[in-house]
């Protein structure tokens, strides 16, 4: 198999690859043995690719080793790709690197380390008027602050992200919103009804 070959074959995972409504929106999958495949495939490909191939394939195996809840291995692989988007001075690849590692680590429930690494990339996107990714990072630290309970700053996050996507126009995009602001909906009036039963 080639880099082509295995880019192709990535599409199929999205058929396999949900958000489950029970564990925070977390990306889960139907399908574990597929995946580990494909990390089989990606990490032969490793051995014969060139330095930018290296990035995307680190980059995939940390979201896939994420998404089968080995946060340790998506750890290790994702740090490769921030250092090698640091060292090449190239400021997207940093700021999608910083997104994708704070993920890895608050699976591995390091919820304060992924918030930083959220922050720096917020800052970054701000500071460098890159404008594509702050979405992305919204939604990603507001989901990482819903874990840790903070919830009005989660909500400030996902409102912005919202307003963004839907300047994009990316429907799946606002509706990845909409679910996390539904989830946090529910989980306010969780927190309501518990305070109230303390009365």
């Amino acid at each position: 198999m080639n880099i082509a070959d295995f880019k192709e074959n990535l599409f199929a995972l999205n058929d396999i690859i949900f958000f489950d409504q029970n564990d925070y929106l977390r990306e889960k999958t139907s399908n574990p043995l597929k995946i580990l495949q494909v990390i089989s495939d990606a990490e032969a490909l490793l051995k014969v690719s060139n330095e930018d191939d290296k990035y995307f394939l680190y980059g995939t195996l940390g979201n896939l080793y994420r998404i089968i809840e080995q946060p340790k291995k998506a750890i290790h692989s994702l740090s490769y790709c921030l250092n090698h988007s640091v060292e090449e001075r190239n400021l997207s690849r940093e700021i999608v690197s910083l997104i994708r590692l704070g993920e890895a680590l608050k699976y591995d429930s390091n919820h304060i380390e992924a918030l930083d690494k959220f922050n720096v990339a917020l800052n970054l996107c701000k500071a460098n008027k890159i404008v594509e990714y702050l979405d992305f990072v919204l939604q990603h630290k507001g989901k990482c602050l819903m874990e840790l309970a903070i919830l009005n700053e989660a909500q400030e996050c996902f409102l912005e992200a919202l307003a963004l996507r839907k300047t994009k126009g990316n429907f799946s995009l606002i509706d990845s919103t909409q679910q996390a602001l539904n989830l946090l909906k529910e989980l306010k009036q969780h927190r309501a009804s518990i305070d109230n039963s303390d009365i």
